[in-house]
């Protein structure tokens, strides 16, 4: 399928498009154009991008990463096939993971290419945007901060204070003064 953005392409989730890293293998697809497939599992959502993220490409990447952010499940950004990405692609990345972190989750990037973690690293993208290896190496950091936004794992819940505990306390305090 083709979007209104002229090379932008949006596949279902079940098309094999994306070649392992390292195979030797020809991309699926030209270099020129961008690819985003998107898996939704119990826990997060992926969103597999291949080809390249530039000027010409962004607006599909980013209307697809705001409306997956502001939906509150974490996000994992698979860039291993991205064979370019420019200021543009990174500012679709900052924007998804700020929205996303409104909504009360997090976006998270898998990327093995060193020339990606680059510019992460040059432009701090890294200190705000949690960049992985692997799938798994992200998803085990996704778990350990969450892990650490809830003390113990446990799930707190609000309830309202019991009166008489209330009653207890400020007689509690008027013998005190």
């Amino acid at each position: 399928m083709t979007s209104r953005h002229s090379r932008l392409r949006i596949v279902p989730p079940e098309t094999p498009h994306l070649n392992p890293a390292g195979t030797g293998m020809p991309p699926s697809i030209p270099d020129d154009e961008l690819t985003i497939r998107v898996r939704h599992a119990p826990r997060y959502a992926l969103v597999a991008i291949a080809g390249e993220i530039d000027i010409a490409t962004v607006a599909g990447l980013r209307e697809r990463l705001v409306a997956l952010a502001a939906g509150g499940r974490p996000l994992v950004a698979d860039l291993d096939q991205v064979s370019f990405i420019d200021a543009a692609g990174l500012g679709a990345l900052a924007c998804a993971a700020r929205l996303a972190a409104e909504h009360g989750s997090g976006l998270h990037v898998v990327c093995a290419r060193p020339q990606v973690r680059r510019l992460f690293r040059i432009t701090g993208l890294d200190r705000s945007i949690p960049l992985a290896r692997t799938l798994a190496e992200a998803l085990q950091i996704m778990t350990a901060r969450a892990a650490a936004q809830t003390p113990h794992g446990a799930d707190i819940r609000w309830s309202p204070p019991d009166p008489d505990v209330l009653r207890d306390a400020l007689a509690a305090l008027r013998q005190l003064a």
